[in-house]
């Protein structure tokens, strides 16, 4: 049986692990051509490319790679994205902090769209956008990291209002909106505070993070012909988190 994703060519940037590189590999599974993207070389793919997304004449170059390489581009993920240490409290975050997560977090999700969706829109079947916003996007935190909060948010609104504006073009264009997942950042994020991971745990339904494979299942379905008729949406995988008041003992 064909793959899901069988004769597609997608890019996936922040490829190089977690979130990224688990989707590249399940998308390769699925049929895919996997061009992968981050700042260092090594990501993961039939194509691997090193390239700063925050700057607009790298990713108007890499999306021209791509199309010399493999004559169309079917999918986006943008899903490049970081959560420095001193991106905290309104309070106490830089300027010089703020605009740093900004720039990787949402202007590269702007940039990725801007020269993107132009590929998409020349294939006869479209194409389909999945831009990695957050559960943070739908829910504030008393423990504050402002800056990535307000760039996940911005992500969310982006791709809605691409999602009504391209729908009737053909591509779709969707907020994936993860939970806590756990990945090397995190892992690393709290093997130096135990007690930061128990205060997160504690809102988790399930409580336990998520694995950066059932995240990839959800971009999955976004990427592929079984969402057809999804787009502008705010696709949450949290495991309930966003819908708890409460937690099960």
């Amino acid at each position: 049986m064909a793959g899901r994703l069988e004769g597609k060519v997608a890019v996936i940037t922040g490829a190089a692990g977690g979130i990224g590189a688990a989707t590249a590999e399940l998308f390769a599974a699925e049929g895919a051509t996997v061009v992968g993207v981050d700042l260092h070389d090594g990501s993961p793919g039939d194509l691997a490319l090193a390239v700063d997304v925050t700057e607009e004449h790298a990713v108007t170059t890499m999306f021209a790679q791509v199309r010399e390489a493999y004559g169309h581009i079917d999918v986006l993920f943008n899903n490049a994205g970081i959560s420095p240490d001193d991106d905290v409290s309104v309070l106490d975050t830089s300027l010089e902090a703020w605009q740093r997560v900004q720039d990787v977090n949402l202007r590269s999700v702007f940039l990725c769209c801007k020269h993107g969706i132009p590929h998409l829109l020349e294939n006869d079947g479209g194409g389909s956008v999945v831009n990695t916003a957050s559960f943070v996007a739908v829910m504030g935190a008393a423990t504050s990291q402002i800056s990535y909060t307000a760039s996940k948010g911005g992500v969310l609104a982006l791709s809605r209002e691409l999602g009504v504006e391209f729908a009737r073009r053909g591509v779709r264009v969707n907020a994936l909106c993860p939970g806590p997942v756990d990945t090397p950042l995190l892992q690393e994020l709290f093997a130096k505070d135990p007690e930061k991971a128990a205060r997160r745990l504690v809102h988790l339904p399930m409580g336990r993070f998520a694995r950066a494979d059932e995240i990839a299942k959800g971009v999955l379905f976004l990427a592929s012909d079984d969402s057809t008729y999804v787009t502008a949406s705010t696709f949450l995988i949290d495991g309930g988190l966003s819908g708890a008041y409460t937690t099960p003992q």
